[in-house]
């Protein structure tokens, strides 16, 4: 991808929830990406790391894989005897996939963490988010929609995508499609530049999908190929919209909606274990054929 300005974005995790491989899997995906001669290269938990200059950086989602990925990725790692160049988190759910991994960043370094005042009750309620020294650790409530800056010359909003409560959360059947605090987009903004990063999303309203109409990047949930995906290959028994996510493939999926918003560059990141997509196939190349990227590991576009 051409370099045009300096707002430098790496994918830290590109699968969902478990990784790829997940633990206790043994589906194809998952026995291609234990077998190093099989081509698919393991994914970990869906995160990303943006900065203007290269020395500073902004995290969206500490996934709990967040030690191997600053230790897979350079410009993450400490330059001094205490150091790190991660100067602020922004969680856009109150996953454990996307949670987890401020526990790794116990070690008395200063940073701040960003949230809705939704997620921030989640980490307020656990005491074991405590570990985080909160002399140095600043947590930040960040209403929808009100600009807030995760570096300086970067400016992020949280927006409300359709989506549901964190698993943990869950009591009885949870609404699928509320918009609120519970499951946010990331708007990001560098000089003309507008990247939005949505990991995780139900349902594309016309007003998300207008909000995407022209944008230079767009990182969106691809969590499944298709809907009943984990049941078709007898990993579970949730529909991909049970779950809080649309699926990539046939009606009312992602593919064909963001197909037609004039996006620069369209990349698919927090893709599940089962989805076919991790591999050569005919729904990887139908995926690349309508102009998007399947992301991985240490993928990085510069804008």
């Amino acid at each position: 991808m051409k370099e045009t300005s300096d707002l430098r974005i790496i994918i830290l995790g590109t699968a969902a929830g478990g990784g790829l491989p997940q633990w206790n899997c043994g589906c194809l995906n998952c026995t291609m990406a234990r077998d190093p001669a099989s081509g698919l290269r393991p994914q970990s938990q869906s995160s990303l790391a943006v900065s203007l200059d290269g020395e500073t950086w902004a995290v969206f989602n500490a996934s709990p894989d967040l030690r191997q990925q600053i230790q897979d990725n350079r410009p993450l790692q400490p330059r001094r005897l205490r150091h790190s160049p991660i100067n602020s988190i922004v969680l856009t759910n109150g996953d454990i996939d996307h949670l987890a991994g401020l526990l790794v960043l116990r070690e008395k370094q200063p940073l701040t963490v960003f949230a809705t005042g939704a997620v921030s009750q989640i980490l307020a309620e656990n005491s074991i988010f405590g570990v985080l020294d909160p002399q140095l650790v600043s947590r930040r409530t960040v209403a929808i929609e009100a600009p807030f800056c995760p570096l300086a010359g970067l400016q992020a909003r949280l927006f409300a995508v359709p989506g549901k409560v964190p698993l943990f959360l869950e009591e009885g059947e949870p609404d699928l499609n509320v918009e609120g605090e519970t499951t946010v987009g990331i708007e990001l903004t560098a000089g003309t530049r507008r990247v939005y990063y949505i990991p995780g999303c139900g349902l594309l309203t016309d007003v998300l999908t207008a909000r995407l109409k022209d944008a230079d990047a767009v990182f969106f949930d691809g969590t499944l190929f298709r809907d009943d995906e984990m049941i078709a290959t007898g990993t579970g028994l949730k529909t991909g919209r049970r779950m809080g996510h649309m699926p990539i493939a046939g009606e009312g999926g992602s593919l064909d909606a963001l197909a037609a918003l004039n996006i620069r560059i369209k990349i698919y990141v927090h893709i599940n274990n089962t989805n076919p997509i991790w591999r050569p196939g005919s729904e990887r190349e139908h995926v690349e054929d309508r102009g998007f990227e399947i992301g991985f590991d240490g993928m990085e576009v510069r804008l």
